[in-house]
């Protein structure tokens, strides 16, 4: 296992940006891909990680929602897709690896259910609500192209973006 660069808006704006292809099979090679990015996340620290942030235009998504000193609790996603959500919507202060030191508020919907193929590569479908919702619709943009600062007004986006450039520019000197 290793720990992998993350692409951020400020320098791989164009990657990210790429909507990713579907996973064929769960093989030894792509096991190996989610290793990495579980301790790639786990590194950062964050809570969920798409292969495009890494990089990989593949259709997966790992994440561990534990907190503090509860057990490790990863999940892996390989071409998930939500094939329900609740007309009822929740506000979330979303944070995002890609996009660092940036919080804003943004609405989905409450609860979903998503299907997904897991590290063993058994179809599973699952219901989601709270923060696993909030989580899982934001890796699945990523696998989309969609940033979670596309939810926000153009000015916002802008300002978003300027800042991550002068952290990265500050960081650099």
């Amino acid at each position: 296992m290793s720990v992998r660069r993350i692409l951020t808006v400020d320098q791989d704006l164009k990657v990210l940006k790429q909507k990713s292809s579907p996973v064929e099979r769960v093989d030894d090679d792509l096991r190996a891909l989610m290793d990495d990015m579980l301790e790639t996340m786990y590194d950062a620290p964050g809570i969920g990680l798409a292969a495009i942030q890494v990089g990989v235009p593949k259709r997966v998504i790992v994440m561990d929602l534990s907190r503090g000193d509860e057990p490790k609790a990863p999940r892996f996603l390989v071409n998930p897709e939500i094939v329900w959500s609740s007309e009822e919507l929740a506000p979330y202060e979303e944070g995002c690896l890609s996009v660092p030191e940036i919080y804003e508020e943004v609405q989905r919907p409450a609860r979903v259910r998503v299907r997904y193929m897991n590290y063993a590569g058994e179809r599973i479908e699952e219901d989601a609500d709270g923060l696993f919702a909030t989580c899982v619709q934001h890796e699945i943009d990523h696998l989309e192209g969609v940033l979670f600062i596309d939810y926000l007004s153009r000015l916002k986006r802008d300002r978003a973006v300027a800042k991550v450039r002068k952290a990265a520019k500050d960081e650099a000197a």
